[in-house]
């Protein structure tokens, strides 16, 4: 095993548990600071250290602290005390797992060796999402069996009847987009998707196939267990559901799987339907041949950028006392996005004055193609968040509607005019 075949390794894996897990903090404190934008309220930001509140994101940090510090009790009435520990990392594992086949980057070669930019090099793909996101859903129904609680038994079987539900209508969405790439890969779909149609339009799934974009969505919401799906939880009905007889970091699992489930639900939305790494109207080959000009148009972007968010900061941080804390923290943070700024900059035109190898492009195209997954994957978490705080929980008898006797007959539906359209056309 060579030593970029080792390091490409190590990336993709740190690359899968950061986007996965990682960001769980950062999720947590957006979603608090996007529920207070959207309640007209501020939301958590007071919490710091040294001064240094991160717009509230310390606050987020000093919750999970407390988890993990917290007394894990296990109450004395639960008599399967294996299945009430396993569930949590059920939740947790199928959630990351989830993400090991997601394609960061189009594959990259070193030496004339070509590898894969995923955790998992497998091509799978869009089957393996299916099988550990429906996996996932046993650890919820054995959370709410296992705790001797008719509330967490009451959401273990709401899960499955949902999981049930959306697990069908969601595989369905899924053939119309198989018929229309002709590979279960995911990178050979995304490598598709950096074509256009008509000559203009990027053949991103969202345009190619829309109704079953929409389709997948919604299921993607309902198999995260997120609001308006969160029926398994349920608060004002069943106190909190299959997790109800939990605490601490078992709680917390529970907690960090379902934002993981979340994060992995956009990567795949990403991947499927919104072009995945691709740039529109740039595929690999256009970014690699033009290298030096996407280059000089970083150069440009960052300091803008910087900027941008400096005129911003000024306007929204400005404190009388300028020796207040806050002051003094936004003066950090200014200081230090301009300093990234200019030494990515720098960088950059260091990189073009002496010039890329072969290799140095094809890194350099690898780099910018997981920047912009990672810009898209932030967006759809956005949306997620978004959604959660804009729509109301369903009742059961709606869900069950919705998935049924809406979602299932649409991909139906969508199946058939797909493989039409694929007949007539040839392709």
């Amino acid at each position: 095993m060579s030593v970029a075949e080792i390091v490409i390794i190590i990336i993709n894996i740190l690359l899968a548990v950061t986007l996965s897990v990682g960001t769980t903090p950062v999720m947590v404190w957006w979603e608090r600071r996007v529920a207070g934008f959207i309640q007209d309220r501020t939301g958590p930001n007071r919490a710091d250290i040294g001064g240094i509140r991160l717009g509230g994101l310390i606050q987020a940090i000093a919750d999970m602290l407390k988890l993990v510090f917290k007394e894990d009790f296990t109450p004395a009435h639960i008599k399967f005390k294996f299945l009430y520990t396993i569930a949590p990392a059920i939740v947790f594992i199928c959630s990351f797992l989830t993400m090991g086949v997601i394609p960061f980057a189009d594959n990259i070669t070193i030496d004339g060796n070509t590898y894969m930019m995923q955790a998992i090099p497998t091509t799978l793909g869009i089957m393996w999402f299916l099988a550990f996101a429906g996996l996932s859903v046993f650890g919820i129904i054995l959370g709410g069996y296992s705790s001797e609680n008719k509330y967490g038994l009451l959401g273990g079987i709401r899960a499955s009847a949902q999981v049930i539900s959306y697990e069908a209508a969601m595989a369905l969405s899924v053939i119309s987009i198989l018929l229309t790439y002709g590979s279960i890969n995911l990178n050979d779909m995304v490598q598709a998707q950096g074509d256009t149609f008509w000559g203009i339009i990027p053949a991103w799934g969202i345009f190619m196939q829309p109704l079953a974009a929409l389709i997948f969505v919604v299921t993607a919401f309902a198999e995260s267990n997120r609001t308006p799906f969160d029926i398994a939880e349920g608060e004002s009905e069943i106190v909190a559901g299959y997790h109800t007889e939990y605490s601490a970091m078992r709680f917390g699992l529970f907690q960090v799987g379902e934002y993981a489930a979340m994060s992995a639900s956009s990567a795949i939305i990403v991947t499927l339907f919104l072009g995945g790494y691709q740039i529109p109207w740039m595929d690999t080959q256009t970014i690699q041949g033009n290298i030096n000009y996407v280059l000089i148009a970083l150069i440009i972007l960052f300091p803008v950028k910087a900027f941008f968010f400096t005129k911003w900061m000024n306007r929204n941080y400005n404190w009388l006392d300028k020796n207040d804390k806050r002051e003094k923290e936004k003066n950090i943070l200014i200081r230090g996005f301009w300093g990234i700024a200019l030494i990515v900059s720098l960088a950059l035109i260091a990189l073009i004055a002496t010039g890329l190898g072969e290799n140095g492009v094809n890194i350099a195209t690898t780099v910018i193609q997981v920047v912009v997954f990672v810009g898209k994957f932030l967006f759809m978490n956005f949306v997620f968040i978004w959604i959660r705080w804009t729509l109301l929980r369903f009742r059961y008898d709606q869900l069950q509607m919705l998935g049924w006797k809406v979602l299932i007959p649409l991909s139906i539906l969508n199946i058939v005019i797909t493989a039409i359209i694929v007949v007539a056309t040839g392709s």
